[in-house]
């Protein structure tokens, strides 16, 4: 991924160094929307995420008109042309604060890639996009969903509008689960950041309130059905940043690498020996990859309908 030089966000949090007290050995708290890492792959944990609502989802169950937010202009290219608004409103196209590092510059310019990406597919519908905000923490780190470890893996939490991020699980990542490269990386914010589409969408407290009636089982179904609306999502990303030319040859496959790495089916097999499909809560791997492949392919958010559509 060709990403130097290129704009970075100002909505970058680094709480590195800020990070450190009030561990809690689950390695997360209730709301968070995270990707499955080391031994909780296989736990059904279900009971403690908040799944967050999406576009399709919020049609079918609550009945409104989807095209309110995809418009026939769901696969238009975004525009924007890399204005950002800061925090006094001013509109600006620099790149923002110094980053400390190479690794805090490349999350900075992936988060601002998405963040142009949005705005633009908003805008194209007459919405307005909020940016959310990206936490780098070291450790364990408290947000609005409660306390998390780095072993929970990153995630979005749907209280506070932000992704949280250790970035010693891009490590993890290439040394523990095989899957290597930048646009590997760039894909798991992209897909937390697809939870905050979701988010934002306003289904979210209706569809918490439906999701109290489910049992474990139902629950687990539709969790996949939306994370890999939120892999279907980081391919729509994926393909406007393509578009860009700032792709380089093999970066798709790394992300679907990934997709593929990060498989329930995958994880628990490597795991524990054995898989549980009734466990299940992201999806398989061939699922994960399948959707994130096909938002890549086509850039429209009308083929990511992860409830109407055979998973």
């Amino acid at each position: 991924m060709l990403w130097k030089g290129r704009r970075q966000s100002d909505n970058v949090e680094d709480q590195r160094s800020d990070s450190g007290g009030g561990f809690n050995p689950s390695g997360g708290g209730p709301g968070q929307f995270r990707i499955p890492v080391g031994g909780r792959a296989g736990g059904g944990g279900i009971s403690g995420i908040v799944i967050v609502g999406l576009i399709f989802l919020a049609g079918w169950y609550f009945g409104f008109d989807p095209s309110q937010i995809l418009g026939d202009n769901g696969g238009l290219l975004p525009g924007g042309g890399g204005q950002i608004t800061d925090n006094s409103g001013e509109q600006g196209g620099g790149t923002g604060a110094p980053a400390s590092d190479e690794m805090k510059q490349f999350v900075s310019t992936v988060l601002a890639e998405t963040e142009d990406t949005w705005t633009g597919i908003f805008q194209a519908n007459g919405l307005s996009y909020e940016d959310p905000k990206l936490v780098l923490f070291s450790g364990q780190i408290r947000s609005a969903c409660g306390f998390a470890s780095s072993a929970a893996g990153p995630f979005y939490c749907p209280g506070d509008h932000k992704v949280y991020l250790d970035t010693t699980f891009f490590q993890q990542l290439d040394q523990q689960f095989g899957a290597s490269g930048d646009f590997a990386q760039a894909y798991v914010i992209a897909h937390e950041v697809g939870h905050h589409v979701q988010n934002i969408t306003g289904i979210l407290p209706k569809f918490n309130q439906m999701r109290q009636q489910m049992g474990e089982a139902e629950a687990n179904q539709m969790s996949v059905r939306i994370e890999l609306q939120a892999d279907c999502f980081a391919g729509v990303w994926a393909h406007f940043t393509g578009q860009k030319g700032i792709l380089e040859q093999g970066d798709m496959e790394e992300a679907l690498n990934a997709a593929k790495q990060i498989g329930d089916d995958t994880l628990q097999k490597k795991m524990q020996g054995y898989v549980v499909p009734e466990s299940f809560n992201h999806g398989t791997s061939q699922q994960r990859q399948t959707w994130l492949a096909r938002g890549y392919k086509s850039g429209k958010l009308s083929d990511c309908d992860t409830l109407n559509n055979p998973v």
